[in-house]
């Protein structure tokens, strides 16, 4: 069975604009409108659709974790604007390591939340090693 992860939803305050950040962030194409979604796409052809969540009618965001795999030269450049944006990070999941990026598998790894509480990770070797 070949089984490919084609698309996940993320709720956003305001979906165009989540779908930018990313977007600019990561270096990746202008978001496509396919309503009701803002359409981000990654190298491997994985969707990040974002919907206009509003927290009134819905309720508060429920945060999502993503783990991005990238290149090293590609880490410099993301981490770059991680730290010129003043944007928290960690080393680990739960925030024990704030400040610090890892070195797991001989990569190196980071987290940090985008402007809706999704939790971002972007590392340069997959879990386990290659």
């Amino acid at each position: 069975m070949a089984i490919q992860l084609n698309h996940t939803i993320l709720a956003a305050r305001d979906a165009h604009s989540s779908a930018e950040w990313y977007a600019e962030l990561f270096g990746l194409e202008a978001p496509a409108h396919l309503a009701p979604f803002w359409q981000v796409t990654t190298a491997n052809a994985v969707n990040l659709d974002f919907i206009d969540h509003d927290p009134a009618e819905h309720g508060e965001i429920e945060p999502r974790h993503l783990a991005f795999l990238i290149a090293e030269d590609d880490f410099d450049v993301i981490f770059g604007k991680v730290l010129d944006r003043g944007m928290d990070h960690y080393a680990d999941p739960h925030k024990n390591l704030p400040g610090e990026i890892n070195h797991h598998d001989g990569g190196r790894g980071v987290y940090f939340a985008d402007p809706d509480g999704h939790w971002l990770e972007i590392i340069t070797v997959p879990y386990g090693g290659w």
